[in-house]
């Protein structure tokens, strides 16, 4: 079996990333550890191998700042008529089963990928969709991810779409782009033209209980269908989401 890494690494953002969207890693050097353990044991670092303590981090993170899981209590307070599950609430049995990808790496940026497109796309791939199965729709934005435009690239799948996967029982599905939806300057400015709702964010905000997988990487490693998924969630407490190591399992047998 191989395992392949869908996932971004989590590394210290660049200057100007806005606060909601910024990672900090702060790193301690071995040096600093034999003085923590001098400070807390009583030890002087000459009884430490190479007079070196532990190496530590500490890391200050938005839950969507990197490859993350989306619990509903993201899109709505309510949805469904009931108060929204947190990232913690959600059942673990979601988040590994059999995958599929969805190519959509011809579609221009902001391109609305249809109920059909998601109904093709699966049957291109050679899958038969059951529940409990995890979606990826491979858009190759990945390939922007370092770009200060990555947030604007990207297909959007639709609310519709969205609800025809639900409707076949998936419960998790992800993009290699920053936003399941289409870039939201796109949507914003259709909202503000027409002056409605349900336009802006439409496939978070379309009142179903679901996750979403967002930043995912390497999606053109995997075949198209054949592969487990596995993208267990950090367990927060309360939380609208929470990073994850996405991997995918291919059996080589």
């Amino acid at each position: 079996m191989r395992i392949i890494d869908l996932s971004h690494w989590i590394e210290p953002s660049p200057e100007g990333t806005p606060d909601f969207l910024r990672t900090d890693v702060s790193y301690a050097t071995h040096e600093e550890g034999a003085g923590e353990f001098e400070q807390l044991l009583g030890v002087p670092r000459r009884l430490l191998r190479n007079e070196e303590g532990p190496s530590g981090e500490r890391l200050s993170i938005g839950t969507h700042a990197t490859t993350h899981v989306d619990a509903p209590w993201h899109y709505n307070s309510e949805v469904g008529g009931s108060r929204a599950e947190t990232i913690d609430e959600l059942p673990l049995d979601w988040f590994y089963g059999p995958g599929v990808v969805v190519d959509a790496t011809q579609r221009e940026d902001g391109d609305a990928l249809t109920p059909h497109d998601m109904e093709r796309g699966i049957a291109d791939a050679g899958h038969e969709l059951s529940p409990g199965d995890i979606v990826l729709v491979r858009s190759g934005r990945d390939a922007f991810y370092y770009e200060p435009d990555f947030m604007w690239r990207g297909p959007g799948v639709t609310a519709e779409a969205t609800h025809w996967l639900f409707d076949k029982g998936v419960r998790v599905m992800g993009i290699d782009a920053w936003s399941w939806d289409a870039p939201l300057d796109r949507q914003a400015k259709e909202a503000l033209a027409r002056d409605e709702k349900g336009i802006l964010w439409a496939a978070h905000q379309c009142d179903l209980p679901y996750s979403q997988i967002e930043r995912l990487t390497n999606l053109g490693a995997l075949p198209p269908t054949g592969f487990t998924v596995a993208c267990f969630p950090l367990k927060i407490k309360g939380a609208s989401a929470a990073p994850a190591r996405v991997v995918a399992l291919v059996d080589t047998a």
